[in-house]
């Protein structure tokens, strides 16, 4: 049983045990309106204590039943806190550690609510595109006031109990337990001390106003809208509490579920409630069960003091990990500190780091010119230049060098860890952890899983990327791996745009204006032209038959490298990164196009973006196919974490799923059609192909 039902004395105790968070699944909800009729039933009960067992009150609905007919299954969560407040006892809350959600709003729904020192409660339904549907924004007002309440519903973020019973005039707990430990018998003798009053106070019988109401609300519409411009839910709450304020409550309660319901199956509460489930599933490696045992990891050596290298240490210094970092020259070492040092002294400047933490960050870095000073760290991270016969001299040291069983990682974006493997005796403890620039900011981590990588290996760097505040990805080993094998595509689809009439301007705004942090021309000159034109010389000897535009090879030789060089495919001003159009830029295409024979067309914003698009996804489709990505969440998680992908579109694989693979096929079929497009390329991807024909989606793959 998921709530369990036990008589202490004249108190009856309902306890969830639904682990790990006492989600309000059907069985749990069931047991709870079970266990409440046995207690009413009971003529030695007085008064009931509602709890959760382990390390939760109650984390809310369960989100795997969202959208299936078990979410409506009655008793629903409403019928529960109607049954509680029709109890003819008093039932009490007993709150503890966590208090979210349906939790939270089923613990508003009890007579009388004990709070646990440390526990933490939150309405968070907005960040799953939601509002809450079970009376949180009816009743949450009437206990904490408008303003409280409004705040904490937009905003979902979890506050500690403590301090909203410190809000004057709050009703939400009754009492404060004076521990943890206390708080069961603390809420027991509460329940004994209200057995006999009558009647029982019930939170919709409080009042909600706001002396201002009206310019509250639409102050309120004014910052709320700003802020959550590609989400409709933030509005809504704010609609939902306004009629808090002016509906009796039952229809206040109507329309919030109304709301609700509505808001379920919009494309953005979809792509959040994918995002909820992608970041759960991306930490689980099918082959390597969580019980896997974890090498101990102590102490980290990064191989490089360059910008990436400095990033990836701040990392693990952020997590209190000591790191050694090796270069070859004391010049290179010092310009690495200075820079670890600058990004520290301004997030201090800006209030976001206090000094005794930078400087206990800075203690834990220590740097060598040996690479005999690092041969007993746990875990050593090379970031070097991205030339194979660079990483196998590395490799080959590292191999020589390094304690036995040390993990050793190689930072590449794009070259066979297996090849870098075998530059080792010890192939079982290599593996890829490709960071994102700036690696101290990026949340992607993708870890390359090679062909004779141990199991131990990955579960570790699993863990460890968890304790550096990471969205670790696994990859198979190809070119490019996930994230940079897709955006080539997408790259190469930029150039085509550029041949056929685009400027770069137009395409950079219509892939913005869809919701990409940047376009694929700003983001060439963030990052640097040369990386991408380095690449696609590799790609003129090993693929010599595959497509490309010139023009970006015609942008690099004339030394247009990006903004490190103030000239990229936009001008830059000195010391700005404000991109302006360039007219030599904009010449150089057309004589381009000129030189090809080729007449300009007028191109829609709508093409621009499906072209991109489409072409990651198509990559994708074969990636999946390959096995190089475990499941199509896993890829969705790569481009929202690592490459600007909207999150309220839910990914590239979400996205095509939402615009229905079908239509995603006849689009690519019509670019096929292109003569100076790649037509091989937009065959669809044989999985994408079965799929189709099968009508299903990408998230039913696996």
């Amino acid at each position: 049983m998921t709530a369990q039902y036990e008589a202490h004395g004249d108190i009856a105790v309902i306890t969830l045990n639904n682990p790990p968070v006492n989600g309000l699944g059907y069985e749990t909800r069931k047991g709870i309106a079970d266990a409440l009729a046995r207690a009413n039933a009971d003529g030695q009960i007085k008064a009931v204590v509602l709890t959760g067992a382990g390390k939760a009150f109650s984390g809310g609905a369960d989100i795997k039943e969202f959208g299936s007919p078990k979410a409506l299954a009655e008793p629903n969560l409403l019928s529960v806190i109607l049954a509680i407040e029709n109890s003819a006892k008093p039932v009490v809350a007993a709150v503890h550690s966590v208090a979210m959600g349906g939790g939270l709003e089923l613990a508003l729904g009890c007579h009388y609510r004990v709070g646990a020192p440390g526990c933490k409660v939150a309405l968070p339904e907005v960040k799953l595109g939601l509002i809450p549907g079970a009376g949180g924004t009816q009743r949450l007002p009437r206990v904490l006031g408008v303003e409280a309440a409004l705040n904490m519903i937009v905003s979902g973020e979890p506050v500690p109990a403590e301090m909203l019973a410190q809000v004057p005039g709050q009703k939400l707990f009754d009492k404060m337990a004076a521990s943890a430990e206390s708080l069961m018998d603390e809420a027991k003798a509460l329940a004994r001390e209200k057995a006999d009053v009558r009647p029982l106070p019930l939170v919709r019988e409080l009042p909600c106003k706001h002396p201002k109401g009206d310019a509250y609300f639409q102050f309120a519409r004014n910052m709320v809208g700003g802020m959550s411009k590609n989400f409709p839910a933030p509005l809504k709450c704010v609609d939902a509490v306004e009629a808090a304020t002016k509906k009796k409550f039952d229809e206040g309660l109507a329309y919030e579920r109304e709301i609700f319901i509505n808001l379920m199956w919009t494309p953005e509460c979809r792509a959040l409630r994918h995002i909820f489930a992608a970041e759960r599933a991306a930490s689980k490696i099918p082959d390597v069960p969580e019980d896997t045992p974890k090498r101990e990891i102590k102490s980290v050596a990064v191989i490089g003091a360059g910008t990436m290298g400095g990033g990836i240490t701040m990392n693990f210094l952020n997590a209190g990990i000591p790191v050694k970092m090796l270069e070859m020259k004391q010049e290179a070492l010092d310009r690495g500190v200075a820079t670890i040092r600058k990004n520290y002294e301004a997030q201090v400047g800006k209030g976001k780091l206090k000094q005794d933490k930078y400087e206990q960050r800075m203690s834990l870095l220590s740097t060598t010119l040996s690479y005999d000073d690092i041969k007993d760290a746990d875990l050593v991270i090379e970031a070097v230049f991205e030339e194979m016969g660079v990483k196998e001299t590395v490799f080959k040291k590292l191999d020589e060098v390094m304690k036995k069983g040390a993990i050793l990682a190689s930072n590449t974006s794009t070259l066979d860890v297996n090849k870098i493997a075998s530059f080792t005796k010890r192939p079982q403890d290599v593996v890829g952890l490709h960071f994102f620039s700036p690696a101290n900011v990026m949340k992607l981590l993708e870890v390359v899983r090679g062909e004779k990588t141990a199991k131990d290996v990955l579960a570790t760097v699993m863990a460890i990327a968890k304790t550096i505040k990471k969205t670790a990805v696994v990859s198979g080993v190809c070119d490019g791996f996930i994230g940079n094998r897709m955006i080539e595509q997408y790259s190469r689809q930029a150039g085509f745009l550029l041949e056929e009439g685009c400027t770069p301007e137009q395409v950079d705004k219509a892939i913005e204006k869809f919701g990409f942090a940047m376009g694929p021309f700003r983001m060439g000159d963030l990052a640097g032209n040369d990386i991408g034109w380095a690449i696609r010389k590799r790609r003129y000897v090993e693929k010599p038959g595959m497509k490309y535009s010139k023009t970006a090879d015609l942008l690099c030789e004339m030394g247009r490298y990006g903004q490190k060089t103030g000239a990229g495919w936009y001008d830059y001003k000195p010391g700005k990164r404000d991109a302006i159009p360039s007219p030599l830029v904009v010449e150089m295409i057309e004589k381009h196009r000129k030189d090809l024979g080729i007449t300009p067309r007028k191109i829609s914003d709508e093409e621009i973006v499906q072209r991109l698009v489409y072409a990651l996804v198509n990559e994708a489709a074969h990636i999946l196919e390959e096995g190089i990505a475990s499941r199509a969440s896993d890829i969705d998680m790569v481009y929202l974490t690592g490459y600007g992908f909207p999150i309220h579109r839910g990914g590239p694989m979400q996205y095509a799923d939402t615009v229905g693979l079908f239509n995603v096929a006849q689009s690519m079929q019509r670019f096929a059609r292109n003569p100076l497009d790649d037509a091989q390329f937009w065959q669809p991807a044989p999985l994408l192909a079965r799929l189709v024909a099968a009508g299903k989606s990408f998230n039913q793959v696996g």
